[in-house]
């Protein structure tokens, strides 16, 4: 008898260690993934992105100075002077949006903390000039040679305001 409450408290013991282990594992796991913030390599990286992405975007035929949308053309051309300072809000917005320890304060806040259907009414964009915008953002994550994973995250966070972005289009 003796011996056999010794086996099952023994078994007891070692399941629960087991448990333990199981449990911490699974902790330290969850708490080994990175953010997207870091995984892009933090401000100074997305900065760069940023940089590089707004400066296309100026000179992009279907969304920068020369763009059909009138809106969009008397912005990149009357407007530069602003573009450090949007090139300093994209940046705070992208850290935030991936996990960053930095904050966003729109100048034109949305609906949400990270709303920009306020900021991006005016400029009347139209969802294929949106879709352009994203495509001259994955060229930009290219440039700075954004690994796949993070490139899609990227990118889908972008996407996900679209709607926002657009708010201001209407069809003709």
């Amino acid at each position: 008898m003796k011996t056999q409450i010794s086996i099952v408290k023994s078994l007891a013991i070692a399941m629960t260690l087991t448990a333990l282990l199981v449990a911490t594992s699974v902790q330290a796991a969850a708490q080994s993934e990175k953010s997207l913030y870091e995984r892009l390599g933090g401000v100074f990286a997305i900065a760069a992105v940023v940089d590089h992405f707004s400066d296309a975007l100026v000179n992009n035929p279907i969304v920068g100075r020369n763009s059909k949308n009138p809106a969009l053309r008397k912005w990149h051309r009357e407007n530069l002077s602003r573009l450090p300072g949007l090139k300093f809000m994209r940046t705070l917005w992208v850290c935030e949006v991936t996990g960053g320890p930095f904050k966003f304060s729109p100048t034109k806040p949305g609906k949400t903390a990270l709303g920009l259907e306020e900021a991006h009414r005016d400029l009347k964009i139209s969802p294929a000039e949106f879709d352009e915008v994203a495509a001259e953002l994955g060229r930009s994550l290219d440039f700075a040679k954004v690994p796949a994973r993070e490139k899609g995250e990227v990118l889908a966070a972008f996407a996900a305001h679209k709607d926002e972005v657009t708010a201001g289009f209407k069809a003709k």
